[in-house]
């Protein structure tokens, strides 16, 4: 009995139900599926209840995990519906293709760099599709040889909207374009192989069914020697490889995404396989679903409109069904309104898609994603390839540990949730943007190596990195992790060794960076229910070598020092602000009143230090008058008093506008400013309001043109006889005289 060799589309709905009449009509002893041999464990989890595509064999090497593939399969994928089909029926499967061993097996000494095998994440492709190195894409060449100038339209038209056995016809398609198309050396290898498995079954069984990509079936059908193969074979090298499950998504499964084996639309090949017969109703209806859920009225009127637009289009073009460019004109036309926005969410939504599958908990895995797993289910927090917000209050107990979670994760290269812009460890909650990739799973069998549990993995990973750590800044970074991802068993190393960078560092710009993370670290520290003994003796020894240093950092300044220089001396004193009142607050208080009154201080610096004062309580109005007349004197250089004001006005507009002192304070100094003067100062003024925004500048001219934007409002004098001009037409529209004299009242 010949061998059945079935020649599919990888992510073809059309061949995966072609696929499975032969199966059933011609049952095999054994199925050969083009896949990685190192796999064949796997494929009896194919049955098991939680298994749900997309899904993939993720392959890597045992000595470099970030050496990766992925094999992955969609519920309409020919060979998922193969393998499906045999493990209910108790036949034995085996993957076929060249192991996956070869492409990491480590350069033989004589090879050079360019020989190396592929690898690093990427997917193999399967079935008719282009491949890298491959010299033609067939379902290209077939659908220009058809008239078509769309791959995807032809084979919609010829293999999915038809459904007919057309295994025949494709494997003669496919031998009349090899016969002239250049051979890839790898194909040669990867057949070579599969035909040496195929003599091995034919001496077992006499009923074998092999499904591969249609590409290969002339290669499987021609006789080739024995000799031949083997000696293309010979001499490989094997390197050590693990393979598991892991979900995948539709988004990765699209051939925009970079697969090669992918089609332009994952999310309509999905319904066109399991829709049954109203492919077309079905899917308009769910894509009014979409567009209800986003706020856009659509009713039935327009789905039936929509639908026989569809209908008519197709038959306009002469095709056997409505395809998914007739729905998407006839979606886009009839329910969004010719608006490209809403046509672009229902591709995103559904013709891409966003299912992402789940594979069952007993899967073979690193023990590092296993405990991650469990970890998921105990705080319900289900991964999905849909972006979506989750908000956190760290004062429940589940919102903590999922807080940790996330970070631990972070440390581990795995970012499955970002931290939303204007959330800090400053509050009590915690916004996330969270969306789980694929190549995760790869990251997490690399992580693997500093753990079995996140929490031992991210404690070994940040203890690593604390001992190799080249700075203080490096460090001080640590230690907020370290309170972020509750790692109590990695702060005592950290710990120690920012005592170490701190002893060893003389820098005072080093030193004032540590500063900020430290006092974050020590003021919310009670909100995650950290220990923290020990920190605010080494916080405090910082801010001393800081204090100390200072008068000395701060002289001589070029004006990239200066700004550097109010930088640190900002962040250090918003950290002592969050350390409270205390010894540390007053001795930072005091160092900064005795560097603002030295001689030579940069502008930058003086301004800025004289405005912390002037906040702080420290200065009063007459004195903080004083020193603001100070760089407008006769003698001071433009260049100086640019700078002093830059810095005393430093840190937006807003506060200008609001602050009802500052902004008397401001307005009195540049109302004394001599006429003579005034001229020569308003560069300097345009320099420093320039740096505010429009808005921020358009608030302070209308609070100096006398309409408040804070409290209090100013009622400007009434000028009677413009409020009389609209009289005659109120009393037109009212029926009734109006007079404007301010005996009546009337206004």
């Amino acid at each position: 009995m010949p061998d059945r060799i079935y020649g599919v589309r990888h992510h073809g709905p059309g061949s995966a139900r072609a696929l499975l009449r032969e199966l059933d009509a011609h049952p095999p002893e054994v199925l050969l599926i083009e896949g990685p041999p190192e796999a064949d464990d796997l494929v009896r989890w194919a049955g098991e209840e939680g298994m749900e595509p997309p899904v993939a064999l993720l392959g890597y090497a045992v000595d470099d995990p970030g050496q990766a593939a992925f094999w992955p399969f969609a519920v309409f994928s020919p060979e998922w519906q193969a393998i499906r089909w045999a493990v209910r029926r108790g036949v034995r499967v085996r993957f076929f293709d060249l192991p996956y061993a070869y492409r990491t097996a480590p350069p033989p000494p004589s090879s050079t760099a360019a020989a190396t095998s592929p690898g690093g994440e990427k997917e193999p492709t399967a079935g008719g599709e282009p491949e890298p190195g491959r010299p033609v894409d067939p379902i290209g060449e077939l659908a220009a040889a058809a008239g078509y100038d769309d791959p995807e339209r032809w084979w919609e038209d010829v293999v999915e909207h038809r459904g007919v056995p057309v295994f025949a016809a494709i494997a003669e398609a496919m031998a009349a374009i090899r016969e002239t198309a250049p051979e890839d050396p790898g194909d040669l290898l990867r057949e070579a192989y599969m035909r040496s498995v195929l003599r091995e079954e034919r001496r077992r069984h006499t009923e074998i069914a092999v499904v591969c990509g249609a590409w290969h079936v002339p290669a499987l059908l021609r006789a080739v020697p024995v000799k031949d193969d083997t000696a293309l074979l010979r001499g490989r090298r094997r390197g050590r490889v693990a393979f598991t499950w892991v979900p995948w998504t539709y988004g990765r499964l699209a051939s925009w995404s970079g697969y090669g084996a992918g089609v332009r639309s994952p999310g309509w090949y999905h319904h066109l396989f399991t829709a049954g017969d109203d492919v077309v109703t079905r899917w308009l209806v769910d894509a009014a679903r979409v567009l209800r859920a986003e706020g856009v009225p659509t009713s039935s009127a327009h789905v039936i409109e929509a639908v026989r637009l569809a209908e008519a289009l197709a038959t306009l073009r002469d095709r056997p069904l409505a395809g998914l460019a007739e729905v998407t004109e006839a979606a886009e036309a009839v329910m969004c309104d010719g608006e490209p926005l809403r046509a672009a969410l229902i591709a995103r939504r559904l013709v891409v898609g966003e299912r992402l599958g789940a594979v069952p908990d007993g899967v073979p895995g690193v023990p590092l994603a296993r405990d991650l797993a469990a970890r998921q289910r105990s705080l319900r927090l289900k991964p999905e390839a849909a972006e979506r917000t989750v908000d956190l209050d760290l004062r429940q107990e589940t919102d903590l540990r999922r807080s940790r979670l996330l970070h631990r994760l972070r440390v581990l290269g795995v970012p499955w949730g970002e931290r939303r812009a204007g959330r800090g460890t400053g509050t009590f909650r915690e916004q996330w943007l969270l969306a789980w990739q694929p190549e995760f799973a790869v990251r997490l069998v690399e992580g693997g190596m500093w753990g079995t549990t996140v929490a031992s993995a991210a404690t070994a990973r940040i203890t690593r990195r604390a001992a190799d750590a080249a700075s203080l800044a490096e460090v001080t970074e640590l230690v907020e992790v370290c309170l972020l991802a509750g790692l109590a068993g990695a702060y005592p190393p950290v710990l120690a060794a920012l005592d170490t960078r701190a002893a060893l560092d003389t820098d005072v710009h080093h030193l004032m960076a540590a500063i900020p993370a430290l006092a974050r670290t020590l003021r919310y520290g009670d909100v995650r229910r950290t220990d923290l003994d020990g920190l605010s003796t080494v916080t405090m020894g910082l801010l001393d070598r800081v204090c100390a240093a200072l008068p000395s950092a701060a002289g001589s300044l070029s004006d990239e020092a200066a700004r550097r220089l109010r930088d640190g001396m900002d962040g250090v004193h918003r950290a002592v602000g969050l350390l409270g009142a205390g010894p540390a607050r007053e001795r930072w208080m005091t160092t900064i009143e005795n560097v603002a009154v030295r001689p030579g201080l940069h502008g930058l610096a003086a301004g800025r230090l004289t405005r912390l004062l002037l906040d702080a309580g420290r200065l009063d109005g007459p004195e903080a008058r004083r020193r603001l007349r100070l760089p407008l004197t006769v003698g001071t250089p433009p260049a100086h008093a640019a700078a002093w004001v830059e810095g005393f006005l430093a840190g937006g507009g807003l506060l200008l506008v609001h602050d009802e002192a500052l902004f008397a304070l401001v307005d009195d100094w540049l109302a004394d400013i001599p006429a003579e003067v005034f001229d020569s100062v308003l560069p300097l003024l345009r320099r420093t309001f320039g740096g505010f925004d429009a808005g921020e500048r358009r608030a302070v001219g209308e609070r100096v043109a006398g309409r408040r934007i804070g409290p209090g409002p100013v009622v400007a004098p009434l000028d009677a006889t413009r409020a009389a001009q609209p009289l005659p037409v109120l009393s037109a529209l009212l029926g009734r005289p109006l007079t404007s004299t301010a005996e009546s009242g009337t206004r």
